[in-house]
């Protein structure tokens, strides 16, 4: 369900690509060190959004110079670090545990295997977070017991079951201490989760009714989806612009042009993708931020 949240690199000048990369190294280097190397298969441009906004509200953020395991020829990088950095590596294990028993339960036993042999690796790695976490993952999953409910009874109701993952996400600013900053991060988190439940949900519409899976979109609108698509384009470009709303009320210093550009430009872009049906082709390219697309003239992730 992740993967969804990027920049529009192409966006942004040198300086900005290089403090975005280092919010990606920096959240690689903080999975590595509190959860081990396999941890950091679990980094996400949606989750180095979230190590951003959560180091945005303790202030600049402190970098250290560290070489990268995948490239350990390369010289060493700029590397985000910080308390809240090591809180977004904390939520992200949480939450990519659960969308892997999400995963276990979706499937049978033999198509399920491969989703419980990964589940298992990460086992120790998820305690350790939920230690860590265990408000953030105590509310994680009860959010997926209240969507997995929707779920099994086919719920027509697309907004209570968008609601239910975009709580889940919103939950995540709890890491930020002051109460005015934290009740702004937990509507820009609610709504950039519902646009992505919605994003996953059109995205998965061929491949839920070719498995007999249930979707939101396609229960909503009885077997219709595809013939409402301005419905959904509209909704979506809705919680886009409440996110926008919610960011314009956080102090986010140097982070305030990247956040803009993702929440204005990335998303909008990827939105455009999911809808007309390309951006399954377009992730097959790989796009990594320390790709030369970051370094210099960069294309559309």
């Amino acid at each position: 369900m992740f993967g969804y949240v990027r920049p529009a690199l192409e966006r942004l000048d040198q300086e900005r690509r290089d403090a975005y990369q280092s919010a990606y190294c920096g959240l690689c280097h903080a999975l590595g060190k509190r959860h081990g190397p396999l941890a950091r298969l679990t980094l996400q441009y949606d989750f180095t959004f979230l190590a951003i906004l959560l180091t945005a509200g303790e202030g600049e953020g402190a970098c250290a110079c560290r070489r990268c395991p995948v490239n350990p020829f390369r010289k060493p990088r700029a590397c985000l670090t910080g308390r809240q950095m090591d809180a977004a590596a904390d939520q992200s294990v949480i939450l990519t545990w659960h969308k892997l028993s999400d995963d276990v339960d979706d499937h049978g036993f033999f198509t399920g295997l491969p989703y419980r042999f990964v589940r298992r690796l990460f086992r120790r790695s998820y305690r350790r977070a939920a230690e860590a976490q265990p408000d953030f993952d105590a509310q994680t999953r009860e959010g997926l017991v209240r969507l997995r409910a929707l779920e099994e009874a086919g719920s027509p109701e697309l907004d209570r079951a968008a609601d239910a993952f975009a709580k889940i996400l919103s939950c995540a600013a709890q890491a930020v201490p002051r109460e005015g900053e934290r009740r702004a991060l937990e509507q820009l988190l609610y709504h950039v989760g519902r646009w992505v439940y919605l994003m996953d949900a059109w995205d998965d519409l061929d491949d839920d009714k070719k498995k007999g899976r249930y979707n939101p979109l396609d229960a909503r609108f009885q077997g219709q989806a595809r013939e409402n698509r301005e419905y959904l384009e509209a909704t979506a470009t809705h919680s886009l612009r409440l996110a926008g709303s919610a960011a314009s009320l956080l102090e986010l210093g140097r982070w305030t042009p990247i956040v803009e550009n993702i929440l204005y430009l990335g998303l909008p872009a990827v939105q455009s993708a999911v809808l007309d049906d390309r951006w399954k082709e377009m992730r097959k390219g790989r796009w990594k931020p320390h790709e030369r697309s970051l370094r210099g003239a960069g294309r559309e992730p």
